[in-house]
């Protein structure tokens, strides 16, 4: 159903979208570590600009009045939209904005025709980058909007997104690695919080050997006074 063709229409005001379509965000432990690692990154790359919004497992319904026009992305970013919390992505109520950059994540239950319809899905309503994984087999595939098709990009082992900025790169082993624009990998969250972690243990060490030494000039101070020995004429001494 074309949206432009429904808008002229009266939408039933007391149509149901629902928030969840009963389907796991993922099968199992490897594509939610995927999908949490590139949305958290995703994240990260866009923390200061409160024009972009980026989700993950969240439904997005297309066309007002078809709450059965709906697809849930393992990742989404919609470039112009404000960040905020949503039930689902309404593109009527978001100005009409798609979401630009998509990203699935495939797990042993995708089937080809699944994953055909979501591609279809994805080219109708205004994807302009869509990235597919399949961590069992170590296949990145990509598609890049040209015109109204979303169309097959040729690629080696790294492909680089115009939109994002960030590179995508195939593994030797076929494991999938992202990286910043500046060069930087994209980290899994676990390991972000075990460095944050250990950068605050390290700080709070550091405090602590600040503290030690301050307090031992100090006692040393004190017994040069003691003995009569003004510690600040030793300081002054060529």
């Amino acid at each position: 159903m074309n949206q432009s063709r429904t808008s002229a229409l009266k939408v039933d005001p007391t149509i149901i979208y629902p928030e969840s379509d009963g389907q796991p965000m993922s099968d199992n432990t490897k594509q939610y570590e995927y999908i949490t690692t590139i949305h958290t990154g995703l994240e990260a790359l866009f923390a200061d600009k409160p024009d972009v919004f980026v989700a993950a497992d969240l439904l997005w319904y297309a066309v007002e009045g078809w709450p059965s026009i709906r697809c849930a992305p393992d990742v989404m970013v919609a470039f112009g939209r404000p960040k905020g919390h949503r039930g689902s992505y309404k593109q009527w109520g978001e100005g009409g904005v798609a979401p630009q950059i998509v990203f699935e994540i495939l797990s042993p239950g995708n089937t080809l025709n699944e994953m055909r319809q979501k591609r279809e899905f994805y080219e109708e309503h205004g994807v302009v980058e869509y990235i597919e994984y399949d961590p069992d087999h170590g296949k990145l595939d990509v598609w890049e909007r040209q015109g109204s098709k979303l169309s097959k990009v040729i690629f080696g082992r790294e492909w680089h997104s115009k939109l994002l900025g960030i590179k995508l790169r195939l593994e030797a082993d076929g494991e999938l690695s992202a990286y910043y624009p500046d060069g930087r990998k994209f980290e899994r969250p676990v390991d972000e919080a075990l460095a944050a972690r250990h950068a605050q243990q390290k700080a709070e060490q550091e405090r602590q050997r600040a503290e030690r030494a301050e307090a031992l000039n100090q006692a040393m101070a004190a017994k040069l006074r003691e003995l009569g020995i003004d510690p600040e004429d030793l300081g002054n001494k060529n």
